[in-house]
């Protein structure tokens, strides 16, 4: 018989694989920007643009689809339509998009650090090994934020290296975060059978 805990436990770990998805997309931007350090700089607007598209939808989806197995769901639900909102601006303005990515870049990333960093508290409350590791990625994440926000005038190759290492990072916690919340699912399903 399941307890209200394990219940309350194991309707927050569905979807985990969005979280995949999304990791897996933030790190295949990362290191595109380090492969094409030449043309990046002109391109990553469009990139970005698309990238914050499909994560903001992807994000909309995993929360709308964890409002009741799920406490935070409303810090994915912002998140999902911060990336959104910044998509359509990218898309519909990409000669605002080359001046201020670095803009764009860093406020996004201090979200997505500070979400980081709250999934690793409410990790550590489920008592999950390894939570620690996602709190130093989005503490690693914040202080890349930062560096593109203070900074916002780094020549190409800076802006090209620091935006990809801070979209791996973010895509390195996304990962971890979904294999953790899979491990605690199977092991819910293997308490409550």
């Amino acid at each position: 018989m399941e307890t209200q805990t394990l219940k309350i436990v194991k309707n927050s770990v569905g979807g985990w694989y969005l979280l995949l998805i999304l990791g897996i997309i933030f790190i295949i931007v990362g290191i595109w920007v380090w492969v094409t350090p030449l043309a990046s700089f002109i391109a990553l607007s469009m990139l970005f643009a698309i990238a914050f598209l499909v994560t903001g939808i992807l994000e909309i989806i995993y929360a709308v689809n964890n409002t009741k197995r799920q406490e935070g769901w409303g810090w994915s639900l912002a998140t999902g339509i911060f990336d959104l909102l910044i998509g359509i601006i990218l898309v519909s303005r990409p000669d605002i998009s080359m001046v201020a990515l670095p803009f764009y870049v860093g406020f996004v990333l201090f979200f997505r650090s500070i979400l980081a960093i709250s999934w690793s508290i409410e990790l550590s409350k489920l008592r999950a090994n390894n939570w620690g590791l996602l709190l130093i990625l989005g503490i690693l994440g914040i202080i890349f934020s930062f560096i593109l926000l203070w900074n916002p005038l780094f020549a190409g190759m800076t802006i090209v290296l620091y935006t990809g290492l801070a979209f791996v990072m973010v895509g390195l916690a996304q990962i971890f975060l979904s294999f953790r919340l899979k491990k605690i699912k199977n092991t819910i399903n293997e308490i409550a059978a």
